[in-house]
């Protein structure tokens, strides 16, 4: 995959709209024009993601390229818009690094270190997270209230705003502002239990 520029999305909504049907059709040569057009908001959220875990091993470009490599696998979705696409983005940019945590530790028993998400991505210090930890909460969180557990996994892992987590779950603001802040103290207050 070959990023050859980028462009923001809000001047070609239809752009990607049309792309992203050609693509549920079957022509994997419009993902390669989706990532090329939304490349700067993937990165974004890997960076966002990635910021302040100095002990990664997987580097935003790299989380990019492994978002692209299991979106390939998504063509048949029936895509709305360029808001659900990134909250896809940010679901496998989620379970990429669940998955580097789980290979992180597995190394552990031979000296690694476990991946984890600092407070800023909570909303909080600097005080680190195990990844896992926070992955097997939200799935917790999911039985209780699903609306919630997807509101903070698109906030924490995919790092996308209020205002897009409510665009890509067709909610309005208001809502995810209350279901947010509800899913954040509930994770937080878990969070807390088992330190």
């Amino acid at each position: 995959m070959l990023k050859l520029r980028s462009m923001t999305d809000t001047t070609l909504p239809s752009k990607t709209v049309a792309l992203l049907a050609r693509w549920s059709g079957g022509d994997q040569t419009a993902l390669d024009e989706i990532i090329t057009l939304l490349y700067d908001d993937i990165h974004g959220i890997a960076v966002r993601e990635l910021h302040n875990e100095r002990l990664l091993t997987i580097r935003p470009t790299a989380l990019v390229h492994e978002a692209y490599l299991r979106l390939t696998g998504l063509h048949e979705m029936r895509w709305q818009d360029r808001a659900h696409f990134l909250s896809m983005a940010a679901r496998v940019t989620r379970q990429a690094l669940v998955d580097e945590a789980r290979r992180r530790r597995s190394d552990k028993r031979d000296g690694g270190t476990p991946v984890t998400l600092s407070d800023a991505n909570l909303g909080g210090g600097d005080h680190g997270h195990d990844a896992l930890d926070v992955d097997a909460l939200l799935d917790e969180l999911k039985r209780y209230d699903a609306t919630a557990a997807e509101i903070v996994s698109l906030r924490v892992f995919g790092g996308l705003s209020i205002e897009e987590v409510a665009e890509a779950l067709s909610l309005s603001v208001s809502t995810v502002n209350r279901r947010w802040v509800t899913g954040k103290a509930w994770l937080a207050r878990e969070l807390m239990r088992d330190a």
